[in-house]
Parts: C-alpha cells; structure tokens; sequence
C-alpha cells in the first residue's frame, strides 16, 4: 500500500472504497440487528433504542423546539439524524480500517456497544434488550473487517489499466454486492418476523367487539357542529387525532395477553385485570377534548373524540382507595406503560365526580395502536402529561412528595389543569382576501368547565361577542364563528374565550412550559380590493 499512500489519485478511491465498505457494513449489522430485534422486541432495535434514550436525555428546551418545528414529524426527523450520524460514523470506520482493519472494527464495534447500552437504559429493558445490537455490532465488524481486507488487497496483474485502482476492484465489487444482497435477504426475514410477532396483536384488536356502554353519552348537539369551511369537524377521525409521545414505535399490544395491576399506597385490595375482566364492567361513554401541554397558543395539538370506557374512581373505590380529602394516604396515581412511560395524575381529581376514564373505544372503534390500544386512561380538563396514558398496564397509588413521573423529572409541574384557550381556524395566517364579509371561526376549549363566551376583535378594536355551536357537556371544545366586515388593508385579527365559571382568558404570554402556553390567539390578514 505504499503506493497508495504516494499517489493522491489512489488515496482517494482507497478511502472512497473504504467509506463504501464501513456503509455496506454497517448495513448489514442494522439488518442483522433487526432480525435479532425481531425475536426479542421491537422497542430493542439499535436505531430506536438510541433515538428513546437521546429522547430521555434531551433537554426540555430542544424537545419543545423540535415539536414546535418538525410537529408529529419529530420522530421522523430524530430517527434520520441518528441514521446520518451513524453514516458517517460507519464511513469514517471504513476509511480508518483501510488503513487499520483492527481499528476499523474497534469503531464499528464500539458504535454496536452504544446501542447495546441505550437499550439497558431504557424503562422496562432486560438483559435481552442488549443482544440486537451486540449481534449488529459483530456482524458489522466481521463485515467491515472483510472489505477493508480486499481494499487493501493488491490489484492482480492484468486487473485494469497500471496506476487506475490499487486494490483488486473486481474481488472487492463482488464482496460489496453480496453484502448488500445478504442485507436486503436480513432485512427482508426480520420485517417479516416482526409483521408475525405483531400479528396477534392486530389480530386481537380486529376481533374486539366492545360491549355496548351502560351509560351511553348523549347524541351530540345538532348545532355542535358550525360547518364554517376551515374549521374541522367536532369530532375529531383517528386518524386526524394528534400524537405527541416518546415512542419511536408504536407498541403493538395483544389485547390477549394483556394485564391491568392496581396496587400501591392505600389500596387494601389490589386489582389485577385482564381485558375481558375490564369489559365486564359497565361501560361509561363520553366525550372528551384533549390538548398536549406542548401546545403553543393557536397550536394544533387538541382534539375532541368520543370515548368508551370504566370509570377510574369506580374501580379504585372498588380496590378501596379513599381520595386525600377523605383520609386517604395517597395524592398520586402513577399510570405506567408498557414502553415505560409513567404519568402521574392527582387522586382528588381522578375521584372528584368528573367522568375519568380507562379507555377501550374511541369514536366507536377499539382504540388505534397509536392512541393506546388496548386501554389507556382520559381525564377530561388535564393536560395529556399529567393524565393520559397510553398502552396502559400498571397503576400505582403514591403521593407526590415520594415520586416524580417522567415529564415532571424533565421540569414539568406535576400538577396541570388545562387553561382556558381558543383559537383562529379559519382565516389562515397571512391569508389574502377580498374585502366583505369574511367568517372568523375556530375552537375554544377549558375542559371541565366549558366555554361560555367567545369575543374577537380586529386592529385592537372593540371586543366582538362569536355566535357560539351548541354545548356538547364541559369537557368538550366549542366552535365558534364571527361575521367580519373585511376591509382593503393589512389587518391583525385577535380571540379570546371566557370559560363556565366566567373567567376571561389571559392576554399574558406565557410559554409551554411548566404547565402550558397562554395568550390571546392572533392572525395577520391581506384584504386587497
């Protein structure tokens, strides 16, 4: 290789086809891996243990910025940055084990020991969460080792014109395309596997058949709904609902096997309930708005569903929990996922009479694996932090001085009622429009003590009362729609909603964080003649 080192022309294809080598062999050991992960779990694969603990050890800023800019897309964006950085860490190793193969495999299989080690991290990891990313980490060096060995190979006489490649690019070329191929066959076995392992779980929820409710909610109010163009339906589709959480993978749950434990502080008689145990129960529906703290003043993290499910405070009366304000022990229920996760809600409020749920439905369907199949909890006028567990298997009663859950170790307040807010749908920002009467319109919500009042004001101008859809209870959002004699000229449109009990919403603006952003909702508008 001395040679190599002498001619700048060969330097550059030997790093060229060192670098093609450290990203065939990093290829191979993320399709092994993922075989691997396969038979253990998905939450185990290296990229999405090292994206969950990346997420774990964010600080809240970034977190609030990245949902801010990328929205639900945030996974996405995270999981491609750590592809990236994997990729140029996998070429670099190629490019160093051309010149040291030891070296390059000591890389290779460091970056593997890191996806082990993030895997261990995670809530909920055992021993076996470490083996994908170990047997990644010795494929992709046993691989690397391979092609750096033919890059460094000497070009065999007659195998190209004399100066053009210093290593045997035929041999090397075949190596690369059987890396690749075997890859693809890997890869191919362990999507497979994974579509079987996840089979009985979309199995289970295709043969739920929810029981009808014992206390069905009532039909939703005919004028609930404005049909202003802009302005969503009332109800929001599934597939239309937001989705703010930490889960790289939507855990897929076999409603078969799935179990609820109740235990903890103050609980003389712990629970321990399957599915069909917790559809045996009546069945209460109602419908519900939920916002994430996430979302910013005009933000598009709400949504109003109908829900199906047991009353919590029946089933922890049942256990006999007594809330604080009756002698009881414990101020903190803690829900914990089945990905780990732990939300810890306050037991006056779960207790208080307010229609807390353990969902199974949702708008007349079993729960989509991404809102929490088989069964999560809905508590009408908290924030989804502090209240709305997804993939429900554990409740714990405690009290707050002896345990924060997961946002609240990350600086949000452990206790958080929603705040009054509404907001703008229609016109967009910046929208141009011919001047006239143009309809103002959007949603205000302030779950558990409903939207009395809606005013909206152009330029700083006079309030202006919002003719107000039918109420649909106080847990739910309300649209609301205002005529506007639009004028030529450049215009700022402003909302702000009065909830049940009359209290005005807060001009102050106040970020996300601790416990949710406040502020009057604004537009910018063009109206040209």
């Amino acid at each position: 290789m001395t040679g190599v080192r002498a001619d700048p022309a060969r330097r550059r294809r030997t790093a060229a086809a060192g670098a093609l080598g450290g990203l065939a062999a990093a290829g191979a050991g993320l399709a092994a891996a993922g075989l691997a992960a396969a038979l253990v779990r998905p939450e185990s694969s290296p990229l999405t243990a090292v994206g969950g603990a990346v997420v774990d050890r964010t600080p809240t800023a970034v977190k609030e910025w990245a949902v801010r800019s990328f929205g639900t897309s945030d996974k996405l964006v995270l999981t491609l940055g750590i592809a990236t950085v994997l990729a140029l860490l996998s070429a670099g190793a190629g490019i160093l084990g051309v010149r040291s193969p030891r070296a390059g495999c000591a890389v290779a299989a460091a970056v593997g020991l890191l996806g082990a080690a993030a895997a261990l991290s995670r809530p909920e990891a055992g021993w076996k969460d470490a083996l994908p990313s170990l047997a990644g980490a010795a494929v992709a060096a046993g691989v690397l080792y391979l092609l750096v060995t033919a890059v460094r190979r000497p070009r065999p006489a007659g195998g190209g014109p004399a100066g053009t490649w210093p290593m045997d690019r035929r041999g090397f070329g075949r190596l690369l395309a059987a890396t690749v191929a075997a890859s693809a066959v890997a890869g191919y076995a362990g999507r497979r596997l994974g579509a079987h392992g996840s089979a009985g779980a979309t199995a289970s929820r295709d043969g739920l058949v929810l029981p009808p409710p014992a206390a069905p909610a009532p039909p939703v109010p005919a004028g609930a709904e404005l049909r202003v163009p802009g302005v969503g339906p009332f109800l929001t589709p599934a597939g239309d609902f937001y989705r703010v959480d930490t889960a790289l993978v939507v855990p897929r749950v076999d409603a078969g096997t799935w179990r609820l434990t109740l235990h903890g502080d103050g609980i003389p008689r712990p629970l321990s309930l399957t599915l069909p145990q917790l559809l045996a129960r009546p069945l209460t529906e109602h419908d519900i708005t939920l916002c994430c703290v996430s979302n910013e003043v005009g933000g598009p993290y709400v949504g109003n569903a109908r829900w199906l499910g047991v009353r919590l405070a029946d089933l922890l009366r049942e256990a006999g929990v007594r809330p604080p304000s009756r002698g009881g022990p414990a101020d903190q229920l803690v829900a914990r996922s089945v990905d780990g996760m732990t939300i810890g809600t306050p037991v006056e409020t779960v207790m208080d009479g307010r229609d807390a749920l353990l969902a199974v439905g949702m708008n007349g369907e079993p729960l989509p694996f991404a809102h929490g199949f088989p069964v999560r909890m809905v508590v009408p006028g908290l924030y989804g932090y502090v209240s709305a567990c997804k993939w429900l298997t554990e409740l714990r009663l405690t009290t707050f001085a002896a345990y924060d859950a997961y946002w609240v170790r990350r600086s949000w307040a452990q206790q958080a009622p929603v705040k009054t807010q509404s907001r703008i749908d229609t016109p967009r920002p910046y929208a141009k429009l011919a001047p006239g009467r143009v309809a103002v319109a959007g949603v205000a919500w302030a779950q558990h003590r409903g939207i009395s009042r809606v005013e909206v004001r152009a330029d700083g101008g006079p309030w202006r009362e919002a003719r107000l859809g039918d109420a649909d209870g106080a847990d739910t959002w309300r649209q609301w729609v205002w005529p506007w004699e639009a004028a030529p000229g450049e215009h700022t449109l402003e909302v702000r909603a009065t909830d049940g009990r009359g209290d005005v919403q807060t001009q102050e603006v106040r970020d996300t964080l601790p416990d949710g952003a406040t502020g009057w909702h604004s537009v910018r508008v063009s109206v040209h003649g």
